[in-house]
């Protein structure tokens, strides 16, 4: 798309199109009314021709815009930018002309006009922002304005800004460009460079093709209040706070009651590896336990009791588990209290706990306790990863499988044992940081291998930690789950050396049919999934 872009000053607006060039557009030319304007040089550095047009003493404002046009009338253009083009066009122009887009520094229809950072400064507003908008005719016959048309063309796109203690005018001028409109107006601009907008002059309405919101929406705008400030980030020498956001339902560890008050706060660690923990323990219905270390699972297990659960989860790996956090799904009774201040533990979360329990729990100065609700069903639907520049989102992973949903690949037939063991693994691996292995008996894990760069290592580690540090179980005739298909057999034949009779795995690799064979040559239940279960993060 070719963009006519004008302005009276510096055109910063301009420039920042012309840089991005969203949507492929650029500009053709750029005219300002000012002789002396820094646009003009800004321009001629990044090759953009430029024209002038300045209005003369006592020229009539239509004249001055017949001139305008004559102008723009040798260069192609299907967008027209306003940027500070310090005056208000009429009908003479905006009829001749292409779209005409302006961008405003307020959240119109609020503070229009020429002071909107002082005024919305004046009003005390928390939030301001800019809106780029359609531009229509706020002139009369006479030549006079119509102040209550002004900035009163349809919206394309807004971005909102906040307002913070302190901020004078200028503080919000500069925050209000770098942060808002360099966001909106290249947005907007590639919008139309898109053929996504359609304009309703009648209705004063603009409206965006696929602009509908949902999950993954076109803008995506996000606001929480600071929680807590942190002692430090992942390493003391990075400052870090946590953010709330009070419309969640599901229970969370952000807004968990810490039930030892004198106990120390929880650090950037303590919430990442917590709610890891609690994001686990989810998952089932039956009784729950969990041990978190560094976002991975140390031991995970469903029993009768939630003190059993307790007990098969932490035998996993008690070693690992030093310093780790514990996550249950159900209240916390005393005997399970008894078990977790056995050893050094961080943090607890529960849905409540009893009166006993928390005495106990107490006796530990620095275990934090954390009271979450029961509310387990999911209510947020995405989860999002903050990076230089942007963020990914993405729908969170809420796969419950069945054994319906499993294919048997293999000459043998799992048991219903082995496939209670491998659903109960699978909703594991889930929360296990890739490339991810887990080994279970029953609905306990015997071996986790965490985070490898090679599956065949991660196998290896699982076996390794289900031999050296698990106590009072091993891997002979566990089952084992793998979050992504195996590449080649190897995996399988470590599998089969370390006890393993029963895998599930998503299938998927061109190698799938070597791999099956492998799993026959040693006797051993396949079944696929036809999903995977990475977790990267």
């Amino acid at each position: 798309m070719k963009l006519a872009g004008m302005a009276s000053n510096r055109g910063r607006n301009l420039l920042n199109i012309a840089d991005r060039a969203p949507g492929g557009a650029e500009f053709s030319v750029l005219l300002t009314n000012d002789a002396d304007a820094p646009v003009l040089d800004a321009a001629a550095e990044r090759g953009i021709p430029t024209e002038v047009v300045e209005r003369d003493e006592g020229e009539d404002r239509r004249d001055h815009e017949a001139r305008v046009l004559d102008a723009l009338a040798d260069y192609d253009f299907e967008l027209v930018t306003l940027d500070g083009y310090m005056r208000l066009l009429s009908d003479t122009f905006l009829d001749e002309a292409p779209t005409t887009l302006n961008v405003h520094p307020s959240l119109l229809p609020a503070f229009p006009g020429m002071d909107a950072w002082g005024d919305a400064l004046d009003y005390g507003a928390d939030v301001v922002g800019c809106t780029v908008h359609v531009v229509t005719d706020a002139i009369d016959d006479d030549g006079e304005i119509v102040e209550e048309a002004v900035d009163g063309g349809p919206v394309v796109t807004q971005e909102p800004i906040p307002v913070y203690e302190g901020d004078d005018e200028d503080d919000l001028k500069e925050r209000v460009l770098y942060e808002g409109e360099f966001k909106a107006y290249p947005r907007a601009v590639k919008y139309f460079a898109e053929d996504r907008v359609t304009v309703d002059f009648d209705a004063n309405r603009a409206s965006v093709e696929g602009d509908t919101g949902g999950d993954l929406p076109a803008r995506l705008f996000s606001s929480e209040d600071r929680a807590a400030d942190l002692r430090y980030g992942e390493n003391p020498h990075q400052d870090a706070a946590v953010y709330g956001d009070a419309t969640v339902d599901e229970a969370s560890v952000v807004h968990a009651d810490q039930r030892n008050e004198g106990a120390k706060a929880l650090s950037y660690n303590n919430y990442n590896d917590a709610d890891g923990a609690l994001n686990l323990i989810k998952e089932f219905d039956e009784p729950a336990a969990a041990v978190i270390k560094h976002t991975n699972p140390a031991g995970c297990a469903t029993a009768d009791t939630l003190a059993d659960a307790y007990a098969d989860a932490l035998a996993t790996d008690p070693k690992s588990a030093f310093g780790g956090i514990v996550a249950l799904n159900r209240e916390c009774d005393e005997a399970t209290a008894a078990q977790i201040i056995d050893s050094f533990k961080e943090v607890v979360v529960a849905p409540g706990y009893t009166d006993a329990a928390l005495d106990t729990l107490f006796e530990k100065d620095n275990l934090r306790v954390l009271d979450v609700s029961d509310s387990y069903d999911v209510t947020e639907t995405v989860t999002e990863k903050k990076l230089v520049g942007g963020r990914l989102v993405q729908e969170r992973d809420t796969q419950k499988l069945t054994a319906d949903d499993l294919e048997v690949v293999t000459e043998r037939e799992p048991t219903d044992e082995q496939i209670e063991a491998m659903l109960f693994a699978w909703q594991t691996i889930k929360h296990v940081k890739s490339n991810a292995i887990v080994f279970a008996k029953g609905t306990e894990t015997v071996g986790v291998g965490a985070g490898q760069v090679s599956r065949v290592d991660a196998v290896e580690i699982a076996d390794m930690k289900a031999e050296k540090d698990a106590e009072g179980k091993d891997a002979e005739g566990a089952v084992m789950a793998s979050d992504a298909f195996f590449p080649f057999p190897d995996g399988i034949e470590k599998a089969a050396e370390a006890g393993i009779e029963a895998v599930i795995q998503p299938g998927g690799s061109k190698n799938d049919d070597i791999v099956t064979e492998a799993a026959d040559e040693h006797d051993i239940a396949m079944v696929m999934t036809g999903q995977r279960a990475f977790r990267h993060d």
